[in-house]
């Protein structure tokens, strides 16, 4: 791994977590060997994350949903088994605790790539079912790139099915409950954030917003004792289809690309599903218009910070 001295840097705690820092402000650290119990579903995330300026705009096991962990590829609604932890919501019974959190293990770094101004990294891991037995193996590319706006994390995933049997992917709503499709890669703010602003192409407001579909969607949240704020601009970067939105910022704030919000995915033996995926961190409550000048600047950037993702 190569370690520049100005600019972007990665440093490896061997055998827990990576931090990249850019100019001596920790942007994030990824941990990929958590030690959170079963119950948690553990798997890797990124915690803390922070803006080029330093502020804080992720939030770590709060009390109310202690498996919220930054962000982190999460799926609750995986076949019988819980890849975001805790209670699994189950039609007819709703939410239940069952022995069913499985965890998503990192099997090792095939290929990191840091320079001055942008890092790549590859990893395998391998979601193992509460019973030990693995269901899925997965290849995960993420990187980062400073830019005009702030900083973007790209983020690619494909896992394929290795169970030997049909494994259906959905949610809560796809068992029932009405806009609760949550699953995939999930961001759970500060608390500060809470009732902050969200924007989509023509369209802002706030939980209203819960389900709606578009190519981005933008969250702008306040800082406590600064009088600060912050933006991130998720784009879905997957393909042409515009994805449904999970999004939350009454009760608390949290955002989430959902591609299982109310459609259950059959993922056949030996088949595999990609995503792909940028969030851009901007110091500032950019706006609606704002938002969507981010919006359309980091669309597409995965291809350009994800060399080594296969296309």
């Amino acid at each position: 791994m190569t370690e520049p001295t100005g600019g972007l840097r990665l440093t490896d705690e061997r055998g827990r977590g990576l931090t990249l820092t850019y100019d001596g402000v920790d942007l994030f650290r990824y941990v990929y060997g958590p030690w959170d119990r079963q119950l948690e579903s553990p798997r890797p995330y990124f915690h803390p994350l922070r803006t080029l300026s330093g502020r804080l705009v992720s939030l770590y096991r709060p009390w109310d949903h202690v498996w919220h962990k930054g962000i982190a590829w999460s799926l609750p609604n995986v076949g019988t088994q819980n890849f975001w932890g805790g209670v699994t919501y189950v039609r007819g019974r709703g939410y239940v605790q069952e022995d069913n959190n499985g965890a998503i293990v990192h099997t090792g770094f095939d290929a990191i790539d840091a320079g001055e101004d942008r890092v790549t990294v590859r990893e395998s891991l391998t979601w193992l079912a509460s019973t030990g037995e693995p269901w899925f193996t997965e290849r995960r590319t993420f990187g980062a790139l400073v830019g005009r706006d702030g900083w973007t994390l790209a983020y690619a995933t494909e896992f394929t099915n290795v169970s030997g049997a049909t494994v259906p992917i959905g949610s809560p709503t796809t068992e029932g409950r009405p806009n609760a499709g949550y699953g995939g890669l999930f961001w759970r703010g500060p608390r500060s954030f809470s009732h902050g602003r969200v924007y989509m192409e023509g369209r802002q407001g706030g939980d209203e917003l819960m389900g709606e579909r578009g190519r981005w969607l933008a969250y702008a949240g306040d800082h406590d004792e600064d009088d600060a704020a912050s933006t991130l601009v998720f784009v879905d970067d997957s393909g042409a289809e515009q994805v449904q939105w999970f999004v939350r910022s009454g009760m608390y704030a949290c955002v989430c690309p959902a591609p299982f919000f109310d459609v259950v995915r059959p993922v056949e033996p030996g088949a595999s599903l990609a995503f792909r995926y940028a969030v851009t961190f901007a110091d500032g409550d950019t706006g609606p218009d704002g938002a969507a000048r981010v919006a359309a600047a980091t669309a597409g950037i995965t291809s350009k910070i994800l060399p080594l993702q296969e296309q």
